[in-house]
């Protein structure tokens, strides 16, 4: 009972009326007489005991608490420390000095009480831990620290630092956070329009965006026709990011007829002002390269993004695609040799776009070859017959092309610009030179500093841009064969669903310009069929979905080997169901899940699935994940519909409140 003094006391107290009832019935039993005097001393001794309780209690611990302490230097020290310090003995407060009583209990006094009670929330772990715990009481701030003792005792001490919290809480608070904000594709929006509707438009733009920064203690600046830079306090920039940046939903509803759209690059966190201008540059192109319509946030811990529903802006100058013709030309022209890689899991976008870039390679008459993997590709039927015409050699595994690599070669990657989703990261590493053309929207862990960067999200495929740059390769060696232009309009074929989604002007310009140089349609149609058993799998992938907040959601164990392209096509499938808006398929993978998945245009399952650590285009996306289990792979995806849905109907309730 040593260590805990409140409840000896109490063990005490109850002793000695047990004894007295003890007493009181001894002498009822030899002296019923006296029992008449005896009772009334009896019971206003329990009274007493009752109602003097805690004064007692108080007196007591007074007494027996300060025994040990009684005329030593320790205890003088701590009755007089300006800092507020008590004992515990346990989890009891047997002892405080001065400024305890002062500062914490407003003078009462609260002896052998427990100390949660005085002081909740306290955690003696936390507080014998190097930092202490932060602590509020009575209006004021402590960080309390813990030493414990010998024999169960502990002594906390209370260091009030209120006024260097508030200092620190109001410095955080206040730290500059910076904004690039941008109207997507100003040039191609405004180019239909009359100047009084030009005017009339960017004033409603200018006075949204005014009145959005008037709430903050900021600036907003124009910088250019389509340009705007802000900065605000961090305080601030947590009510945007609360509101998931309600201004871009707010823009997008300004002109039904006119799709205006923002992308806003954010840099927040940074050491200096200086810093986070640079942040907000790279957050502004990430969102760019996302399709616009979105706010990426960059911090020291990496990126975030809010918004991205809607299509990218297709862009009707082709003064780019020629650049980059003539800069790619230039890189094959100096370099050695020529590898050519795309995903993993290669699809006919992946490997058409990659014959494309071959075919500019034989143009200018530098050795090429593209390095795919036989036994994981969902474009073998392609492989095959070009394998069949007599070009098997243009085709070698990864690893082989990995010994083959040198410092003058140049690694072309299509259809990706991920690094964690190359065919092989030791080839990516080995070749110094990489050049990457693709068409899905920039996420994080891209491949940096690129010499050559061919990035459209705006474009239906990878083999669109790479027939457009076809077109600017001087000589006539570079005008692909029937066979060539057969394989890229499959993989235009596969992105757009047959010309069903994701179209755009450039798109059947492409096209017709494959058809002229020889690609016969029914030849490309035979690369989709698909065996008997790949679609019995894709039935039963379909037959098993189920529909749940308007997308079908289809979920399977692990399929037979080589039936991996049924997955793809059963999501496909799944799109021609009424009422379903976009499909996801998941099937398990060894100790994993795929999950592919579709869209009409009206759901981002980009944005579904990058919670769930997948990407992709806002029509077509995939995740992998890892060391998962198909329960909770399936719990994981319904949760990111349900937040995307939630995040849609924000969204539609701002566009419709008020300007």
């Amino acid at each position: 009972m040593r260590n805990r003094p409140r409840l000896a006391l109490e063990l005490f107290t109850a002793g000695l009326l047990v004894l007295c009832l003890a007493l009181a019935a001894l002498v009822a039993v030899l002296r019923p007489v006296a029992l008449w005097a005896l009772v009334p001393v009896l019971a206003a001794v329990c009274l007493a005991l009752v109602l003097g309780g805690r004064s007692l209690r108080s007196a007591v611990c007074r007494a027996v608490s300060c025994s040990r302490l009684e005329g030593s230097e320790l205890q003088a020290s701590l009755e007089e420390l300006r800092l507020p310090a008590a004992l515990l003995s346990g989890k009891t407060l047997v002892w405080y000095n001065r400024a305890f009583k002062a500062r914490l209990l407003a003078g009462e006094d609260v002896l052998l009480e427990p100390v949660n009670r005085v002081l909740p929330g306290l955690d003696l772990r936390q507080c014998a831990g190097e930092k202490g715990q932060n602590l509020e009481r009575a209006g004021r701030r402590y960080t309390v620290f813990s030493a414990p003792g010998e024999s169960g005792y502990a002594l906390l001490y209370l260091v009030d630092d209120t006024e260097l919290k508030t200092t620190a809480a109001e410095y955080a608070a206040s730290r500059p956070a910076y904004l690039v904000i941008e109207l997507d594709g100003y040039q191609e929006l405004m180019a239909g329009l009359r100047d009084s509707e030009r005017s009339h438009l960017m004033e409603a733009v200018n006075r949204t965006l005014e009145q959005y920064f008037a709430r903050t203690n900021g600036f907003l600046r124009r910088v250019s026709t389509s340009r705007y830079i802000a900065v605000v306090e961090e305080r601030h920039m947590k009510e945007m990011v609360a509101a998931r940046f309600d201004l871009l939903d707010k823009v997008r509803g300004l002109n039904e007829g006119v799709q205006l759209t923002l992308s806003i690059g954010v840099g927040r966190g940074g050491g200096s002002l200086k810093e986070c201008q640079q942040m907000a540059q790279q957050s502004l192109d990430m969102a760019l390269g996302r399709g616009g319509d979105q706010a990426a946030v960059k911090t020291p811990d990496g990126f975030a993004f809010y918004g991205g529903v809607t299509r990218s802006v297709e862009k009707r100058s082709r003064v780019k695609s020629r650049i980059l013709a003539n800069a790619l030309v230039d890189l094959i022209r100096q370099s050695e040799s020529v590898v050519i890689m795309g995903h993993r899991m290669s699809d006919l976008d992946a490997l058409g776009a990659a014959i494309g870039v071959l075919r500019i390679c034989k143009g200018l008459d530098v050795p090429a070859v593209i390095a795919v993997r036989r036994k994981a590709t969902l474009a073998e039927n392609l492989i095959q017959v070009f394998e069949d015409a007599g070009f098997a050699d243009d085709f070698i595994e990864p690893e082989a092309a990995a010994e083959l690599a040198n410092d003058r070669t140049l690694l072309v990657v299509v259809d990706t610009h991920i690094v964690n989703l190359l065919e092989s990261r030791e080839l990516f590493e080995k070749c110094r030179q990489v050049a990457v053309i693709d068409h899905h929207r920039k996420a994080v862990g891209h491949i940096e500093n690129p010499v050559l960067f061919c990035h459209e999200p705006y474009a239906s495929s990878t083999c669109e841009l790479v027939c457009e740059l076809l077109q600017y390769v001087p000589g006539e060696g570079a005008a692909p064969t029937a066979l060539e232009a057969q394989a890229m309009l499959a993989g235009i074929m596969l992105d757009t669903r047959s010309f069903a989604l994701h179209t755009g002007v450039r798109t059947f310009e492409a096209a017709a310009y494959l058809r002229r140089m020889g690609a016969a349609t029914e030849e490309v149609r035979a690369l989709f069929n698909s065996s008997l058993e790949e679609y019995t799998v894709k039935s039963n992938l379909v037959e098993g979905a189920r529909l749940y907040m308007g997308c079908a959601v289809s979920v399977a164990g692990e399929l037979p080997p080589g039936m991996a392209v049924a997955v793809p096509q059963a999501a496909n499938d799944l799109l021609t169901i009424n009422g379903v808006g976009a499909s996801f398929v998941a099937v398990q993978k060894g100790d994993g899940v795929n999950i592919s998945a579709r869209s009409m245009g009206k759901v981002n399952v980009q944005v579904i699935l990058e919670q769930l650590g997948g990407g992709g285009h806002m029509t077509m996306a995939g995740a992998q994940l890892k060391n998962t289990s198909l329960d909770d792979a399936e719990r994981m995806l319904c949760d990111a519909i349900a937040d995307y849905r939630r995040q849609q109907e924000a969204s539609r309730k701002n566009q419709q409140s008020p300007q």
